[in-house]
């Protein structure tokens, strides 16, 4: 799903004429410069939602060909899946670059990323937590 979404039909070009309408409709007083940086920050959001959910499967893909102790949590599985991260988002950012209107960036890779990190580190948290009840 990340690599469809990598397709032109995808690029920021495109999804501008459906978002920012919509936010201009939402909130009319609003410059065009104000629009176009919710639009930037809400994509980019996305990206680190989508590889932080991309993050979550690759840990749960992990633990599961490995005969370990269940609710144990290993760092080597959390450091694996993030690097597994890294490398699916920079191998999308290369894909970019042969797309009309995309751009391969490797801001974007650091961005996606971070999103795994993120992922993982809900993960962590939750484990604390529902550890405790």
């Amino acid at each position: 799903m990340i690599f469809s979404a990598s397709a032109d039909t995808a690029s920021m070009q495109h999804s501008s004429l459906i978002f920012e309408p919509l936010v201009h409709w939402l909130f009319p007083h609003m410059s065009d410069v104000q629009v176009a940086d919710i639009h930037h920050y809400f994509r980019k959001s996305a990206h680190m939602g989508e590889y932080g959910v991309l993050a979550l499967l690759l840990w749960i893909a992990i633990r599961r060909t490995r005969d370990k102790v269940q609710g144990r949590w290993l760092w080597s599985d959390a450091c694996l899946s993030l690097i597994l991260v890294f490398l699916y988002a920079g191998s999308d950012e290369f894909h970019q670059t042969f797309i009309p209107n995309r751009t391969g960036q490797f801001s974007d890779v650091l961005v996606d990323t971070a999103g795994g990190a993120v992922g993982l580190a809900f993960l962590w948290l939750a484990g604390k937590v529902f550890r405790r009840w």
